[in-house]
């Protein structure tokens, strides 16, 4: 039986949210917590359910000149007519945590970022930079996109295989499994510092792996999953993070280990040599010709 890849979310229209707060999580993660103005729009669906974020870095009167449909072919080429230095940054982000309203207190979403270089020092990239300067009240604009994970390939038995980019999602994941599900999480990491602990099954065990100076990013993490012993029964596998290690778990448990290709979920979040993750809309949008 075939599964979707994707789980779409119940609406993607633009939703106008703000900054509440800001928590720096450890030397390399920062937390930025959404809500307020229309977060109750905002449908939640658990697991590794990802958006678009856009962020002001040339001033909020950009994102109101974003078109309803950004993440789209036209919508992407209507978004890059807007003028440079007034146009938004658009990002892809998980949702940490969701918590709903309850009493006087409105719901929110907590977003993880790993943060590159420094934003004292110019070093950091727009997205990285905005996660450290943003202040609570601040605008910004958000497309749901749904899941990767797909519930229907299982939750009683993963194996969640990772780099630091994919620590949200495989978080959120856990959150979201049934107390009872079983297996196993590897998550690369470049510092100790960057393996941030999180609440999962019991019968699911975690190996944190410290990427060396001299490994390429998700190197090691392959090489884990290439020595562990597999579930005995049909298990639902997920890869996230760069690009060859989202690619190349799924190689390895279909093209050598056996797994059945509908049993495996992956998505690979950035390139190495890339500045930022090359979407299937923008590639699309910059083959498209003028008009």
């Amino acid at each position: 039986m075939a599964f979707s890849k994707m789980v779409k979310p119940e609406t993607t229209e633009l939703v106008h949210l703000e900054v509440l707060r800001t928590e720096r999580l450890a030397p390399h993660w920062i937390r930025v917590t959404l809500g307020g103005r229309e977060i109750s729009k905002f449908r939640p669906m658990g697991y590794d359910q990802w958006f678009r974020l856009f962020i002001p870095v040339g001033g909020e009167a950009g994102l109101e000149r974003v078109p309803a449909k950004a993440h789209k072919m036209f919508g992407y080429l209507k978004f890059l007519r807007i003028p440079d230095g007034e146009r938004p940054v658009m990002r892809n982000y998980t949702v940490r945590a969701y918590r709903p309203a309850a009493g006087d207190q409105g719901a929110e979403i907590d977003v993880d970022f790993v943060l590159h270089g420094s934003a004292a020092e110019g070093t950091a990239g727009p997205a990285s930079r905005w996660a450290e300067t943003c202040r609570p009240g601040e605008h910004v604009l958000i497309i749901d996109e749904g899941l990767t994970f797909n519930p229907e390939r299982g939750t009683d038995r993963v194996v969640l295989v990772g780099d630091e980019t994919a620590l949200p999602a495989m978080a959120s994941i856990c959150a979201s499994l049934p107390s009872t599900a079983t297996g196993r999480a590897i998550i690369e990491v470049p510092s100790a510092d960057d393996a941030l602990e999180f609440e999962h099954p019991s019968g699911i065990s975690i190996e944190w792996i410290t990427r060396t100076p001299s490994s390429a990013p998700g190197t090691l993490a392959l090489a884990a999953l290439r020595d562990s012993a597999l579930p005995s029964e049909p298990f639902h596998a997920y890869a996230a993070g760069e690009q060859a290690l989202a690619s190349g778990v799924r190689k390895r448990l279909v093209g050598e280990r056996g797994i059945d290709k509908n049993s495996v979920s992956f998505c690979g979040y950035w390139k190495i040599g890339a500045s930022s993750p090359a979407s299937k809309t923008a590639r699309e949008a910059a083959a498209e010709p003028a008009v």
